[in-house]
C-alpha cells in the first residue's frame, strides 16, 4: 500500500509535493512525481528522472510502501498512481500499476469506457488516478477499502494531504465510483442480495472455500505478516488460516485481565502461535492520542476508542519489521454480529441494515482503520471483504446468521464454519464484544484521558498546519 495525489490547476507540481511531504508516512521507500513530462523518483539511493507524456497543468505523486512492486508513477501513452493490491491477474513485473495501466491503454475508445472496462476485470482493493495529459481521472474500488479524497480535481489518499494545500471542502470519492474530468461516475456496484437456492450445508462449504481463497490470494508475495487478534471468531479464523500459508504474529492489545488478552492468550497457546500483548495503560492512552486523532482526522470518541487499539497494534508491528497487517473487519456486517441487529430483526428491518452498513462501511470504519495503520507504516488487508465472500454472505438466509430478538451469539453459520476449519470452540462460541470494550480502552479513554484534551485546538491545528502532527 501506499499514497497517491493528483492536482489539476495553476501550481500543480508544487501542490502535488506539498502533498506528498504531507503523507510522507504512506510511503517511506520511494517518492515518485509527474508533471510536464518528467517522472521524479527519488530513493535513499539517489533521484532518478524518467521521460512521461506531456502535460503542463496535471501532476501525480506517489509515496511507496515496499511489498510487491516498486516505485511509481507508471507511464504508457499516459501516467498512473496505484494504491493497493490486485488479485485477479498475474502481475506483471513492474507490479499492479502497470497491469492496470495495461488494462486502461490496451482498451481503446473513451477514457470512460476504457477504465469501466479496467475495473469491470480488477479483483482487488485499490485507489488510482490516471492521465493522458489531457484527461484526469480518480478511481476508488467497489468496496471502499483504500482511501481517496478529493476537492475538485484534487485528490490524495488522506483528507490532511488536501488541508496543507489550503483546500477545506474535501470528502471521499465513493466506492465504486470514478471522478474523470471534474465528473463523477459509477463504475461498479457491489454484489446484491439474492435468493438463496443452496442448502445450508452448501453454503458453509461455499463459504469456507470462498474465504480461504480470499486469505491465500492476500498473502501472495509474503513470507511473514501480524494480525490484529482479539480472540474472537473473526481474528481466530483469519489466524487459523493465515498460518497456513506464511509465518504469522498475533498482536493482542488491553488491560490487563480484559477479555480481549485472556480470550487471545488462551486461543494462542491453544493454536501454538505467536502472540504479542500490548498492555494499555492511561500514560500509553495518553501519549498515543494525538497520532490517532491526527489520523484519523475528526473527533468522535466512539471512533478513537476504536482506532486505539489498531493504532497500537500496528505500531508494534512497525516497529517489529512488518509491513502488512490482517484485521476481522467486516465480518459482523456481512454475518449479523453486531448486538443492535437483534432490535433490528425485531422490527423487520435486518436485511435493509445489513445492506446499508456494508454500503457505508468505508466511512464509518475502513478510513479509519486505514488511516491508523498507514500512520504506522503498516498496510492493512481485509479477508472478509473479498467480494466472492460478500457475495455468498449476501446469499446467506437471515435465518443462518441470527435466530431471534433474544440471540446473544449471532453470526451462526460464521461460527459454524469456524468451527470446522479449527478454530476452538470455545472461540467459536465466544460473544462478540467491540474491541474498545473487549480491550478495556474505552472506559479509560473516556474517563481519564479524553475529557482533559483539547480537541477543538489541536484538529484547528492540524487543519492549518499542513497537516503535521509533532511526533
Amino acid at each position: 500500500m501506499c499514497g497517491i495525489a493528483g492536482f489539476r490547476g495553476a501550481g500543480a507540481r508544487d501542490k502535488v509535493a506539498a502533498m506528498l511531504r504531507t503523507t510522507g508516512h504512506r510511503g517511506p521507500d520511494a517518492r515518485g512525481l509527474y508533471h510536464d513530462g518528467r517522472i521524479t523518483i527519488k530513493t535513499s539511493e539517489g533521484e532518478d528522472v524518467l521521460e512521461a507524456p506531456p502535460s503542463e497543468d496535471i501532476a501525480l505523486g506517489h509515496n511507496l510502501l515496499s511489498i510487491v512492486g516498486g516505485p511509481q508513477p507508471v507511464s504508457g501513452d499516459g501516467v498512473l498512481v496505484f494504491n493497493g493490491e490486485i488479485y485477479s491477474h498475474d502481475i506483471p513485473a513492474g507490479g499492479d500499476a502497470h497491469l492496470i495501466l495495461d488494462l486502461i491503454e490496451g482498451h481503446g475508445g473513451d477514457l470512460e469506457d476504457a477504465i469501466r472496462f479496467a475495473v469491470s476485470e480488477l479483483d482487488g482493493d485499490y485507489a488510482f488516478i490516471y492521465t493522458d495529459g489531457k484527461n484526469l481521472a480518480a478511481v476508488r474500488d467497489p468496496v471502499g477499502v483504500k482511501p481517496l479524497y478529493h476537492s475538485g480535481e484534487a485528490f490524495a489518499s488522506e483528507r490532511k494531504a488536501l488541508w496543507s494545500i489550503g483546500l477545506r471542502d474535501v470528502e471521499s470519492i465513493p466506492p465504486g465510483h470514478a471522478i474523470i474530468n471534474g465528473r463523477v461516475v459509477k463504475l461498479r456496484g457491489l454484489p446484491q442480495p439474492r435468493t438463496c437456492t443452496e442448502s445450508p450445508h452448501e453454503l458453509k462449504g461455499l463459504l469456507k472455500s470462498a474465504i480461504r481463497e480470499s486469505v491465500k490470494k492476500r498473502t501472495r508475495g509474503l513470507r511473514k505478516a501480524a494480525l490484529v487478534f482479539s480472540g474472537g471468531v473473526d481474528s481466530t479464523l483469519l489466524a487459523v488460516l493465515l498460518s497456513e500459508y506464511l509465518d504469522i504474529t498475533l498482536y493482542t492489545v488491553g488491560t490487563p485481565g480484559s477479555p480481549d488478552v485472556e480470550f487471545a492468550s488462551r486461543a494462542a497457546e491453544d493454536l501454538d502461535m505467536d502472540l504479542q500483548v500490548i498492555e494499555v495503560t492511561e500514560e500509553a492512552l495518553r501519549g498515543a492520542l494525538p497520532h490517532v486523532l491526527g489520523a484519523i482526522e475528526v473527533y468522535n470518541p466512539m471512533q478513537i476508542a476504536i482506532a486505539m487499539p489498531l493504532y497500537l497494534a500496528s505500531r508494534e508491528a512497525s516497529a517489529a519489521g512488518f509491513r502488512v497487517m490482517f484485521s476481522g473487519q467486516g465480518a459482523d456486517e456481512l454475518f449479523a454480529g453486531y448486538h443492535r441487529y437483534r432490535r433490528l430483526l425485531e422490527d423487520g428491518n435486518l436485511e435493509d441494515a445489513l445492506m446499508h452498513d456494508l454500503e457505508n462501511i468505508y466511512q464509518v470504519n475502513l478510513e479509519r482503520d486505514d488511516a491508523v495503520t498507514m500512520a504506522n507504516s503498516v498496510e492493512l488487508r481485509v479477508p472478509f471483504l473479498d467480494l466472492e465472500v460478500i457475495e455468498l454472505a449476501l446469499r446467506v438466509p437471515i435465518c443462518l446468521k441470527i435466530t431471534g430478538p433474544d440471540d446473544e451469539v449471532r453470526k451462526h453459520i460464521l461460527r459454524e464454519v469456524a468451527a470446522e476449519m479449527g478454530v476452538p470452540d470455545y472461540i467459536a462460541r465466544r460473544p462478540k464484544k467491540a474491541a474498545q470494550y473487549g480491550s478495556g480502552i474505552d472506559r479509560i479513554l473516556r474517563r481519564r484521558v479524553l475529557p482533559g484534551f483539547d480537541h477543538e485546538s489541536f484538529l484547528r491545528r492540524l487543519m492549518n498546519d499542513g497537516g503535521v502532527v509533532q511526533r
